[in-house]
């Protein structure tokens, strides 16, 4: 270009275009690499569940086939049972049935053997009386008469005992009868209870097939998708090869990679390699002043590479966030991040040089996902995280170091247990005996040890990383909010679209307590307008909807305490800051 003053406009557009070019497929070299690293997480997640659904499926398959055959075994005794009692019932029967036919019979000989007994007794009467007679020399009329009235009499009677006979002739004793209805009822009562087991096992029996049918599906279905994930996954890759391309060999990487899992350490390769080449770039390429690019990237041509350590970021983050506090409390309101992290360094290093201080500490930031302190940062530039999160977490860290130093009546520095769980349960009230005891175990509690030292849990190192307390609050500070926002899903009920007016109904629902100003501020946020700009027949999905609540300063009224309520409407002052880095 030099040499050819004539085509230099020229040949500085064409290598301008070569720049370009090799920075657009840099970063889609990044992102694939992420899509890697996601497809290996997934490869894992889903092999271990599948591992341990077979092998819960086989336990419950092998259960299932035992308490089959026992419930078969169990039925072919009922079976047997009833056939048995079936043969003696019948048997029964056909006793009763001959028993009844002899009391017939003997009955008929026996009227039979009366008639005739009554017959020879009539003749025998009647001989005496004609005997008598004739010794006496009685009246015959007389005789006669008294003979007519006596056959009456028995003809009258022999009716009558002959009706009775016939009315209960074919009954059998009381006591037998008794006997046998005892039996009967017992056998009957036997039968129903064998014929109401026999229906509970044929229940119990359809419903284990179907279980069985259900989980055979399932075990199909699950082995369907791990033959497709087998098909589609790579092999669990070697970390330990890391430790050959890493500066400081396998001890560094050791260091490095301990208790992190594969996620983490793609992010830790790609930190470790990515400090290196930004470090060899001596020059970014302009994104242009198009409207789509981020304030603090607008513009032109090349931007020289500041080369910064990650200390010296995080310091300027720092930095950058105590002259935002006191700008916005100087203002009244909350300003945007990315205007001010622009002037920021345009009022520190001027106009020429601003962009050299936003592109290097944007890439710094866009490249340590591991460091909390620059993810944050990185999310609240570009939009998706809420700026009222970060201070509502100082906010929180201040209120509860307030708490502690005023506890703390002698300056020692330290509390006993008791003191300090004292006031956790005085900033945090609305938190469980088992979340106060998470927290008391990341402050270092101890039942051997008395007192805890406090002060040392709010130190943040040069390079922003927190102590495990700060970090457990934030943590619950998430759990609570994923809780918070599930109730207000199912509130919600099926809707797929969501309008301004169901998303205020269902928070009032969910928690009667929310003042209207907040309320206010977390319909804003979800629909990303002012509350003016609200259109009430707007809509807006459900999926995106919470995703952007869960990225939004959302939180339970009643969880809030002390001067943290109403966070998103209220700017965090610089005694937070300075109280939070002790």
């Amino acid at each position: 270009m030099e040499e050819f003053k004539t085509y230099k406009p020229l040949l500085a557009s064409i290598k301008n275009e070569y720049d370009l070019t090799i920075a657009h497929l840099q970063e889609k070299l990044h992102s694939l690499e992420a899509v890697n690293a996601v497809l290996v997480t997934a490869s894992d997640q889903f092999t271990q569940q599948i591992l341990a659904i077979q092998k819960q499926e086989k336990i419950e398959i092998t259960t299932l086939k035992k308490e089959r055959l026992y419930l078969l075994e169990l039925i072919d005794q009922m079976r047997e049972e009833k056939s048995s009692l079936e043969m003696q019932v019948y048997k029964m029967r056909k006793a009763v049935a001959e028993e009844y036919l002899r009391y017939l019979n003997e009955c008929d000989a026996r009227k039979m053997l009366i008639i005739d007994l009554n017959e020879i007794y009539r003749l025998k009467e009647e001989m005496k009386l004609t005997k008598v007679q004739d010794e006496r020399g009685e009246d015959t009329v007389k005789l006669s008469l008294a003979l007519k009235m006596a056959r009456q009499d028995l003809t009258k009677a022999q009716v009558d005992l002959n009706t009775m006979r016939a009315n209960y002739g074919d009954v059998v004793p009381r006591r037998e009868f008794e006997l046998q209805e005892k039996n009967y009822n017992e056998l009957a009562d036997k039968m129903a209870a064998l014929q109401k087991d026999f229906q509970d096992l044929q229940s119990e029996y359809d419903t284990l097939l179907d279980v069985h049918k259900q989980l055979s599906e399932e075990r199909d279905q699950y082995y369907n998708e791990l033959i497709s994930v087998q098909r589609a996954s790579t092999p669990r890759p070697d970390w330990d090869k890391c430790a050959d391309v890493i500066s400081g060999g396998l001890e560094r990487w050791s260091i490095l990679s301990e208790g992190k899992t594969s996620d983490q350490l793609v992010d830790v390769l790609l930190e470790d390699l990515g400090t290196g080449l930004l470090k060899e770039k001596d020059a970014f390429v302009g994104k242009g002043k198009n409207e789509k690019v981020p304030i603090f990237l607008r513009c032109d041509g090349l931007v020289r590479n500041k080369k910064l350590s990650k200390k010296e970021v995080v310091a300027l983050l720092r930095e950058i966030w105590r002259d935002k506090i006191a700008f916005d409390q100087q203002k009244g309101k909350r300003s945007k991040l990315a205007e001010f992290f622009l002037n920021f360094f345009q009022k520190k290093y001027g106009d020429v040089f601003a962009f050299d201080w936003t592109y290097t500490i944007f890439e710094n930031i866009k490249l340590y996902r591991s460091n909390e302190t620059m993810t944050m940062f990185h999310n609240i530039l570009m939009g998706t995280l809420d700026e009222g999160v970060y201070h509502s977490h100082i906010q929180q860290l201040s209120t509860l170091f307030k708490e502690l130093t005023a506890a703390d009546t002698v300056n020692t520095g330290e509390l006993t247990n008791e003191q300090f769980a004292l006031a956790l349960k005085t900033v945090f009230p609305s938190k469980t005996e088992e979340e106060i005891q998470e927290l008391l175990e990341a402050a270092g509690y101890r039942s051997e040890l008395d007192s805890i030292s406090y002060r040392s849990l709010f130190y943040e190192d040069d390079e922003g990383k927190t102590q495990l307390l700060v970090t457990k609050i934030k943590n619950q500070y998430l759990n609570e909010k994923q809780t918070y926002l599930r109730e207000l899903r199912t509130e919600l009920g099926t809707r797929l679209e969501v309008k301004p007016d169901d998303l205020r109904a269902a928070f009032c629902a969910i928690d009667p307590g929310l003042p209207e100003q907040t309320l206010d501020s977390y319909i804003s946020w979800a629909f990303q307008l002012p509350k003016e700009q609200l259109d009430p027949s707007e809509t807006l999905h459900i999926d995106l909807l919470m995703q952007r609540l869960l990225n939004g300063d959302i939180r339970r009224q009643e969880v809030v305490s002390g001067d943290a309520k109403n966070l998103p409407s209220s700017v965090t002052g610089e005694e937070t800051e300075a109280s939070v880095n002790v």
